[in-house]
């Protein structure tokens, strides 16, 4: 009960302290207006807070700046009008600097609702272009697997990429699968934030039998969001078809002798350093499939190829968003 009220009441703070920042943000975008001394505003603000109220921190000019961006950026959105109080002034302020559109901006702030961010964790998902890898996805996810999510305007809790940053694992210049997947152990905490907070470990190198022979599949999750299994397999060159014939093995058997009753049919991602688009849809039926061929990299992706690329498919992402809005009303 004491850590429940003391909860309460941080939530309740910070709450209060961002309406403030907005009310100001607020006043002095009003004052500025019909002021003669126009962006001069925000400089004397700070000058009157740091004589008045020399106690209270997070009135230096700066702040005060972006106090007003941040009510020139909320007024009008009443989508996020209800997200930005349940985030600090920290996290808001990197969501605020650092998006450059309203469909990022809302991806962000309920990311970071929906995990919990801290400062750190949220500045790494903005710089690898979280947003963008994720909108990308949606033109190459098998429709069996975008059936099993609801249609969410906003961040989903279950990252299904078509490119997985990886740069965390610090991996030397010649290393092996097996290498690959014991660094992704000894940075589990890392890899579960790059692919979604809702999937829970089960182990590595997983035993499945099928008759005599034994089967081990590389790294085994279960997912809440959308209640399955899901199989990892790491590879480390070029994606080959012979990898998804395995892979299907391997769902099969996790569908027939380990999966629940009530829980859905299994999913399998394949990660391997590179892969053929052409040769991933002729080897993988796009209307049966529960598998995604994702490519995994080791360096941070630039940031600016990423938003290229979405400004060139954006038209297509569009009208499929909009086939998988309309599938799921009527659902």
């Amino acid at each position: 009960m004491i850590e429940q009220r003391k909860n309460n009441a941080y939530r309740k703070v910070n709450e209060e302290l961002i309406l403030l920042y907005f009310e100001i943000g607020k006043y002095l975008c009003e004052l500025i207006d019909i002021s003669e001394y126009g962006n001069k505003i925000t400089t004397k603000a700070a000058e009157f807070m740091k004589n008045n109220y020399s106690d209270v921190k997070g009135f230096d000019k700066r702040n005060v700046e972006r106090m007003v961006k941040f009510y020139k950026t909320y007024k009008d959105d009443d989508f996020a009008l209800s997200l930005i109080v349940q985030l600090s002034w920290t996290n808001n302020v990197l969501i605020l600097t650092r998006t450059k559109s309203t469909e990022e901006r809302h991806f962000y702030l309920q990311l970071a609702i929906n995990e919990n961010y801290s400062k750190r964790e949220l500045t790494r998902q903005i710089e690898s272009g979280c947003y963008e890898r994720y909108t990308l996805s949606l033109a190459d996810r098998p429709q069996t697997i975008a059936g099993l999510i609801p249609y969410n305007k906003s961040a989903p809790s279950t990252r299904l990429l078509d490119t997985y940053s990886l740069e965390f694992l610090d991996l030397p210049k010649d290393f092996s699968e097996q290498d690959l997947k014991k660094a992704i152990i000894r940075n589990l905490k890392d890899f579960i934030l790059e692919i979604g907070k809702d999937f829970t470990f089960i182990g590595e190198e997983y035993k499945v039998k099928i008759g005599n022979h034994e089967f081990f599949i590389d790294l085994l999750f279960y997912n809440r969001e959308l209640s399955c299994l899901v199989a990892f397999e790491l590879k480390l060159g070029e994606y080959l078809p012979e990898y998804a014939g395995k892979m299907s093995l391997y769902l099969e058997v996790l569908d027939r002798d380990v999966r629940k009753e009530y829980e859905n049919p299994s999913v399998g991602v394949i990660l391997c350093s590179s892969k053929d688009k052409e040769v991933v849809e002729y080897s993988l039926s796009k209307n049966m499939s529960q598998t995604l061929i994702s490519e995994y990299k080791l360096k941070l992706i630039d940031k600016k190829l990423l938003e290229a690329k979405l400004s060139e498919m954006k038209p297509l992402l569009n009208n499929m968003q909009q086939i998988m809005e309309y599938r799921f009303v009527s659902c």
